[in-house]
């Protein structure tokens, strides 16, 4: 079985996307500052796994971070995700394969402080009720786990704890996937990261292991530099925070990710127009279906069919006097976007846009300027550039979910308050932010 491997692609739109962490986790005596280089790189399909509510989709763009594994610290680039639980590398035992690869896999005989994670022991009984594939036992007797891809491609491996490095602080006996086989669907199912930060509720995510009370990060949407703070913060010049409270079902649903930062969807406004949506087209129903979750391994918004359709409409009329609607119904970017426009090559701003703002309980956020069209890469009709509205139909999907992505997080900070149960937000420049904090150090 061939192992996934990773390779960038080429692409003139990719841009490197400097994060600064600041780590205030209790195990660490003295707030340290360091800078890691964060790239924002294209992802195809099949390559991140989800559960079965959580996004399908053709190729994404998501946020790697360098950290070090093992003993001794091995590097390794992993993407970053709040809509995922269990972290994971892709391991390869060839010791020369590693040294020479531009991204080396995590090779688990090179470290000594490696420990795979018997089947019988409460990790794997207990700790993993929340995959969207129960843990079993192989030949070995040790905890298997298989990650569901989105192209019906998968990967598996064995549960196992090592030292993940942040910034200076070891932090021993982590528990992660080590990957060793996958099955792809995909012709160019090659990529180049050692893995991924699961960050979301789940007892096995980084966050609830490290017992981090509160983390924030900023996106900027200028130069695409960012930072992302691991535990409290209290910097007034970051403004006054607005809360919504974070929704928990204890039991089961089948369409509900219990592990999921997830808020109350109650308004949607395209300027300041307050689109006629009922509270039973927002809110999840008995099933679960139709919570709305932050999720930071997903780049775009996409929200249930009926609540595009009237978003859809609304925006298409306050923008029919500046932009002209590309005339194909058989071009939908990402299978989820087919709200489209022709922009002209030689346009080098695009025109005034009305603002979308997603409107939550005790807060709200606001889309607007360039954040809400992207512009669809290597796609020319004639002379003019292809942009697609950066909202998309999650039914084209099929996903019972909102799911708000990075792209529309630019510019915001975002502070999960784990203690308190809340998500804070305000609308910030990330870009002199990261300054600010770069003047801390």
């Amino acid at each position: 079985m061939r192992s996934l491997r990773c390779t960038i692609p080429t692409n003139p739109f990719l841009k490197i996307l400097t994060f600064f962490i600041l780590q205030t986790l209790p195990l660490i005596t003295q707030t340290k500052i360091l800078t890691l280089p964060l790239k924002s790189q294209v992802i195809s399909s099949g390559y991140l796994p989800r559960p079965p509510n959580k996004l399908r989709f053709h190729h994404n763009v998501s946020l790697t971070v360098s950290i070090t594994v093992g003993t001794p610290p091995q590097n390794v680039s992993l993407v970053i995700d709040t809509g995922s639980e269990l972290s994971w590398l892709h391991c390869n035992n060839n010791t020369t394969t590693n040294r020479v690869s531009q991204n080396p896999f995590f090779n688990p005989n090179s470290s000594s402080s490696y420990k795979p994670i018997s089947c019988s022991s409460s990790t794997c009984t207990t700790r993993t009720r929340d995959f969207p594939i129960p843990a079993s036992c192989d030949s070995n007797n040790l905890c298997h786990a298989t990650l569901s891809y989105a192209d019906f491609s998968s990967s598996e491996g064995n549960l196992a704890s090592d030292s993940f490095g942040f910034g200076g602080s070891d932090n021993p006996g982590t528990v992660f996937g080590c990957m060793k086989s996958s099955v792809s669907t995909n012709s160019d199912g090659d990529f180049n990261t050692t893995g991924l930060m699961g960050m979301n509720l789940g007892s096995l995510s980084l966050v609830s292991q490290l017992k981090i009370p509160k983390f924030s990060y900023c996106i900027s949407g200028s130069d695409l530099s960012g930072i992302l703070l691991l535990g409290g913060s209290n910097f007034s010049w970051v403004g006054s925070l607005n809360y919504t409270p974070l929704l928990r079902i204890s039991i089961p649903l089948p369409y509900f990710d219990r592990a999921a930062y997830t808020v109350r969807l109650i308004g949607i406004k395209v300027s300041e127009k307050l689109l006629n949506l009922s509270n039973d087209m927002l809110a999840p129903d008995h099933t679960g279906a139709g919570q709305t979750m932050f999720d930071l391994g997903t780049q775009f918004t996409f929200l249930l069919g009926p609540v595009y359709s009237v978003l859809r409409e609304e925006f298409l009329n306050q923008t029919n006097s500046t932009l002209r609607v590309l005339d194909n119904s058989d071009f939908v970017f990402q299978e989820a976007m087919d709200l489209c426009y022709r922009v002209p090559l030689n346009q080098s701003k695009l025109p005034e846009l009305s603002s979308v703002s997603l409107v939550f309980e005790g807060s709200e956020m606001k889309v607007s300027g360039d954040q809400l069209l992207y512009r669809v890469p290597n796609r020319v009709l004639g002379n003019d550039s292809v942009y697609c509205f950066t909202f998309g139909n999650s039914d084209l999907l099929g996903v019972e979910s909102f799911i708000i992505g990075h792209h529309q997080q630019q510019n915001m900070w975002m502070e999960f308050d784990l203690v308190q149960s809340r998500v804070g937000l305000a609308h910030v420049r990330c870009d002199l932010v990261g300054q600010k904090v770069l003047g801390m150090v």
